[in-house]
């Protein structure tokens, strides 16, 4: 166990060593996410209550869209410096592999959900700290579905030529499940409902992204070999 876990952390270095060095996936990720906020204002322009209808869809669009850079980056590199044909070669789990993408896709894009949310508080006028707490649970479980399941078929899609395009056309219908629990719990969590209203929304959050990571953590090593 203690093996495995060193492993994990070792490979997430080396993923964070590679994005201090290149400072590419995280500045992209950040940069379209406001870019999105920004031109879904610039379009409705809500105001009051409609401001608040609108919040949950706009900052989860900018989530997806922001994962699906920071998701095609994280193979592309290392597909074309024959980095996992490395990996592959070493005596390790590629389960172990797997998990230590999930951590390093995972924290690029909490960084980026932050200057997300910060840029829609300024642009849409609204103050998250009412239900900050609850907001927080909701991003980390929706994020982490969202994650596990970008990051494999982010390695799925880097096997192919047209892999941005194949990314969001091979992800996005499975994660639907994810995208709609999320928005409907951070509605309900944004305009102040007891927890116990949105709290089968979490848990639907929470189941899948053990499914999900389950999954993917099994079926990666066959993943690699394509």
């Amino acid at each position: 166990m203690m093996h495995s876990l060193e492993i994990i952390w070792i490979l997430f270095l080396k993923d964070l060593r590679l994005e201090w060095r290149r400072r590419e996936t995280l500045a992209s990720i950040c940069v379209f996410g406001i870019l999105v906020v920004f031109l879904l204002d610039f379009a409705f322009q809500p105001a009051g209550e409609e401001s608040l209808r609108l919040l949950p869809g706009v900052l989860w669009i900018a989530f997806a869209f922001a994962g699906i850079l920071g998701f095609n980056h994280s193979f592309v590199a290392e597909r074309e410096n024959a980095c996992l044909e490395g990996l592959r070669l070493a005596p390790i789990d590629a389960g172990l592999i797997y998990l230590a993408k999930l951590l390093a896709n995972f924290l690029f894009l909490a960084v980026a959900e932050a200057v997300i949310v910060f840029a829609a508080s300024l642009w849409y006028n609204f103050s998250f700290l009412p239900a900050f707490k609850w907001f927080v649970v909701i991003v980390a479980f929706g994020t982490l579905g969202y994650v596990a399941v970008g990051v494999m078929f982010g390695a799925v899609a880097s096997n192919t030529r047209m892999r941005e395009v194949m990314l969001p056309v091979l992800q996005f219908p499975v994660i639907v499940p994810i995208f709609i629990g999320a928005i409907e719990a951070t509605t309900s969590a944004l305009k102040g409902d007891a927890p116990g209203q949105f709290a089968s929304w979490v848990r639907l959050l929470i189941a899948f992204s053990v499914i999900f990571i389950v999954l993917s953590f099994l079926l990666f090593e066959y993943v690699l070999e394509e």
